[in-house]
């Protein structure tokens, strides 16, 4: 399963949280972006008990997290 994960950091300490983000295991990719949040992050996860694990105790954990949203991807219907 894999999801996205829009961050808000607290101001000015955007670079040391995407850093500490890539270095957690399960996150592919992350990237600071403009607009509304300041990073996303994508993590892939077995299931979803590991996706809310790595999500809880891995990201918003971090100092100067302020919040996250999650988005979980749909399998594809096509």
């Amino acid at each position: 399963m894999m999801a996205y994960v829009l961050i808000n950091t607290e101001i000015g300490c955007i670079p040391e949280v995407l850093a500490a983000i890539k270095k957690i295991k399960n996150v592919t990719e992350a990237h600071s972006v403009y607009g509304v949040y300041d990073l996303v992050a994508k993590i892939e996860a077995e299931n979803m008990d590991e996706l809310k694990n790595i999500v809880t105790w891995n990201i918003r954990r971090l100092n100067n997290v302020r919040s996250t949203l999650t988005m979980i991807v749909m399998e594809d219907s096509s």
